[in-house]
Parts: structure tokens; sequence; C-alpha cells
């Protein structure tokens, strides 16, 4: 398998409870090698422009523009979600979990977790969390260095959000329109130009992910970092990597909730292991265990009006929340995922605009 691992969280629910479960109740090894995005899609490439008749990887860990460039090269195997048993289980009608960044999986990829992004903020510090763009540029105009976000997937879901807040409601949804992107993209870079100055290191670079972000907050260099699970903050805050000053919310306009997904390559030799793994990951236990805010905080994609009410109160329990705000108060503030060209451009543009080479 292979997947991002960069949380020691998630890597100790792979190694600790899903790599055991699995050996032990199906007899089937799993190993992770460390991958995502681009290295996930220019793997299974790199093994079609050699010719391999079997792939090196046998499941992957995807979503968005990632799941969007294997279609493109037709590198994943489906449709294969109906023959899962668990699948029932989803909701699928969901369109938070149905889709993926506006497309429809087709059985191509199974929906694993559902999360929304949050600001996490250090509540001693800041006295009123900026619920606008108005109210974010005047609290960064009073406090200078404090607020960034990063260069990768986790900053570009910021961009995107102040891009949908820009546009008007709905607008961007469907497939990617170039003069609409052109049209409001040009006001979120002149925002951007009044926030830089303000900004951590004057806006000069971008922390490379939110990794070195989260130490920044801890340390209180910096006094905002973000998460794309809204239950972060719970496990940060657990397992002491965050005081308990710190506090997750949403702005007034919304943030990105999505899914993300397991796929399985088209060329691997292991598709039915690959199958037995992803059906066991999706199953009850497997979801709820990981929806522990202890454990990892991810929400699950399983429907609670599935489960027996015993199940439907551990769940509950599981996900109780004393620093970020419930699931149940977000979802009204839940934004969709945009098609994944806004994100590709989003990350082409604002490399540009980091080098002063984007023209708006």
């Amino acid at each position: 398998m292979m997947m991002w691992q960069g949380d020691p969280v998630i890597n100790a629910y792979m190694n600790e409870f899903v790599k055991p479960r699995v050996k032990e109740e199906f007899d089937i090894t799993l190993s992770f090698a460390n991958g995502q995005g681009n290295v996930i899609v220019q793997t299974l490439f790199a093994e079609q422009q050699a010719g391999l008749e079997q792939s090196n990887l046998d499941l992957v860990w995807i979503n968005g523009e990632t799941f969007y460039q294997l279609r493109e090269l037709d590198a994943l195997y489906g449709p294969f979600v109906h023959r899962l048993p668990n699948a029932r289980l989803i909701d699928v009608s969901n369109p938070f979990i149905g889709k993926d960044f506006q497309q429809n999986i087709d059985g191509y990829e199974c929906p694993w977790g559902n999360v929304q992004m949050t600001w996490i903020y250090n509540h001693e510090k800041v006295d009123r969390f900026p619920q606008d763009r108005e109210e974010l540029l005047a609290f960064v105009q009073a406090h200078p260095g404090v607020f960034t976000w990063d260069r990768h997937f986790t900053g570009m879901t910021l961009l995107k959000s102040w891009l949908m807040d820009i546009a008007p409601q709905g607008s961007l949804y469907g497939a990617f329109d170039e003069n609409r992107y052109q049209q409001y993209s040009r006001e979120l870079w002149q925002y951007i130009d009044q926030l830089k100055p303000y900004l951590w290191r004057k806006g000069a670079t971008f922390p490379s992910s939110v990794a070195p972000m989260h130490q920044m907050f801890q340390n209180e260099e910096l006094w905002f970092t973000f998460s794309n699970n809204d239950a972060e903050v719970e496990n940060k805050i657990y397992r002491n990597i965050f005081d308990t000053t710190a506090r997750a919310a949403v702005p007034a306009y919304g943030s990105v909730q999505n899914s993300h997904f397991l796929g399985i390559p088209k060329q691997s030799s292991r598709k039915a292991a690959a199958m037995v793994v992803i059906n066991f990951l999706i199953s009850p236990e497997a979801q709820l265990e990981k929806s522990k805010t202890e454990v990892w905080g991810d929400g699950p994609v399983i429907s609670m009006d599935q489960l027996t009410d015993k199940q439907q109160q551990l769940f509950e329990k599981a996900m109780q929340r004393t620093y970020a705000p419930e699931r149940s108060s977000i979802d009204s503030l839940a934004l969709q995922e945009l098609d994944p060209q806004y994100m590709i451009r989003l990350y082409e543009d604002f490399q540009n605009y980091m080098e002063g080479k984007l023209d708006y």
C-alpha cells in the first residue's frame, strides 16, 4: 500500500491496528510505501512506460487531483466497490462522500474517511476568531508575523476556500471554467497582496507543509495553523503535542469538506487481497477505531442509520469533542470540493506568485 506517512498517529493506526488484524483474520501481509499525490501518479505512469505487467503497488490512498490524473492514465482497476460486502454501509448519496472533487467515483475508488478543514488557533492570543477575510486582514495588520499558510495541499485548500468566497455562491461548481477562474482568482491574488506584508516572514516564503506549521504553532511563533481533519486538534492535545489553549473553528464563509479514498492499481496482481483489505477498512469495527479522537479522529463514511443502536452509541462516544466544534455544528458551513483542475491551477499559480511571475 502506498500512502502518505507524514503523521505518526495515522502510521500507528495502520501498523498497530490494521496490519495485525488483516494478517490474523485473512492471512494478508500488508506493507507500506511512503508516497502521495504526484509520487503515486509518477510511480504508476513509470510502470506503464516500462511495460510492466505487474505493478509493485496493490493499494493506494488517493483523492481529488490524484484520482483525476490516475483516471486520465487509465491506471486504476474498477469498478470494484460494488463487490465489497461492507460497501452497502457507505452513504454514497452524500455528495461529500459519493463524489470526489466533483467527479463521480464510478466504483474506481472506495470512500475511506470524511473530514472538514478547520483553522486551529491559540484562543489566549486570539481574542476573536476572524470570521471573514476582512476581519483576518485587520487581525494580521494588528498582529504581524503570526499568520501564514503552507504551499502544499492544506494551504491550497485554504486558497480554494477564499476563491469560493470571492465567487458568487456555487458559481464554480461543475467543470473547470477558465474565464471564471481568471476573473475570481485576480481578486484572490490581490487579497493575498494585502495580507503579504503582515504574514510570517512577510510572505517571502511559506512552510512546505502543515507539519512545520504545527511545530511553530506549538512554539507560539504562529498563532494559527490548519488541519484538513476537523478532529485533529483533539488528537494533538490528547498526545500533548498542542497545549489546551488550542481551539478549532470554521469561519462564517465555510471550509472545504471532502472524503479520501482507496484505489487499486490496474496492474496489481493482488486485487482480491486489496479488496479484502479495503472491505476491512470500511467495516464498522475499523471505522470506529479510526474515528476515536485519541487514535486518529478521522470521520467515518458509513451511515449511522445502517448500524445497530449500540454501534451508533459507540461512534457517538468516540467522536465527542472538547476543543473542536462538533461536526453537526459545522456541517452547514461545509463547502463541496471543486473540479480538480482548480486545485492544479492554484498549485501552479501560487508557485508563480511566490516567484513574482504571475500576471494578474
